[in-house]
């Protein structure tokens, strides 16, 4: 008995090692207790809406990644996924734009809002926070502004994103698309390898001849693409472009990066780990509406679920920049 233990704590003590081995732990572990508190869970139309309602988190994830593994943070995501959703459903029912050129808008607005931010942080110095802040703030007022504080309707259309591909809906094929383009990117390319080397040591970096602000203005850029996708497979999910949409995901992003491991300080975690964050995040709520539990409760079991996972990926860690 004692040495099947121990064979079990070394195996396990392996699997964490690898910076996708916590998170794996916990999302078996979260599946396991989920499938026996609730006979629902496992169903496959239950399964369905969770990859559904996954998806737009997963694309914010994502972005926030990129960010936050330079060490800097982003606060826009949610107010970014709105602004470019809300012009794409601006210019499809106003202007009359073919469906592609609308979805086309809407991601170009999603990278000119990571590009400012880029360009906030690289030219103008202010902190990342400050920056982001701003654009948080700036972007849900832009879409009131053309929203007028009224949804805009008639986006049946954009249900290409819902509809089935080799029985999964579109935007879960986008999704797992788009976790293994950020794998290549983070670990296949220059981008990628100096993405991390900025959040392990910047002024090393800096040093060694690198054009550090280059790589964050592209960074930032990408991560609005990302966020933009997202707001428009809201579009999708909704039919409609609401003015509050997103709001709070900023929070949901940053959890779900945590969630998958991406160290806060910069510099450490998997590329996939936001995918599978978001999804345990998403599947976090999925299960505690299935057992009914009151919606303000559920904000403090997410709260304290964060507290253990960013006790667990700061174990040993002896500072946070």
């Amino acid at each position: 008995m004692g040495s099947a233990l121990g064979a079990l704590r070394n195996a396990l003590r392996s699997l964490t090692a690898h910076e996708l081995g916590g998170p794996l732990v916990a999302l078996a572990l979260l599946v396991a207790v989920s499938s026996a508190l609730s006979p629902k869970f496992l169903e496959p139309y239950n399964q369905r809406i969770l990859l559904l309602q996954t998806a737009p988190l997963a694309l914010l994830a994502l972005g926030e990644s990129m960010v936050i593994l330079m060490g800097s943070i982003d606060l826009s995501p949610g107010s970014t996924m709105a602004l470019a959703g809300t012009v794409s459903a601006a210019v499809f029912t106003i202007y009359g734009l073919p469906l592609h050129a609308a979805l086309a808008v809407g991601v170009l607005v999603g990278i000119a809002v990571g590009a400012v931010n880029g360009l906030l942080v690289t030219k103008a110095r202010i902190p990342s926070f400050v920056a982001t802040l701003a654009s948080l703030v700036a972007g849900r007022g832009l879409v009131l502004v053309v929203t007028e504080g009224r949804p805009i309707v008639g986006l049946s259309p954009y249900r290409v994103f819902t509809g089935d591909v080799a029985g999964l809906p579109l935007m879960v094929w986008i999704f797992v698309a788009f976790g293994a383009l950020n794998y290549a990117v983070l670990r296949k390319t220059s981008i990628g390898l100096l993405t991390y080397a900025i959040g392990g040591n910047e002024e090393a970096v800096r040093y060694s001849g690198v054009r550090v602000d280059v790589v964050k203005l592209i960074n930032f850029s990408i991560a609005g693409g990302y966020y933009a996708i997202a707001g428009l497979m809201m579009n999708a999910r909704l039919e409609v472009a609401y003015p509050w949409t997103g709001w709070g995901y900023e929070l949901d992003a940053i959890a779900s990066c945590v969630l998958g491991g991406i160290m806060l300080s910069g510099g450490v975690g998997s590329p996939l780990g936001p995918v599978l964050g978001a999804y345990m995040l998403t599947l976090l709520t999925n299960v505690l509406i299935l057992l009914g539990v009151n919606p303000y409760l559920q904000w403090v079991v997410k709260g304290f679920v964060l507290v253990a996972a960013a006790v667990a990926l700061t174990r040993g860690v002896r500072y946070a920049k």
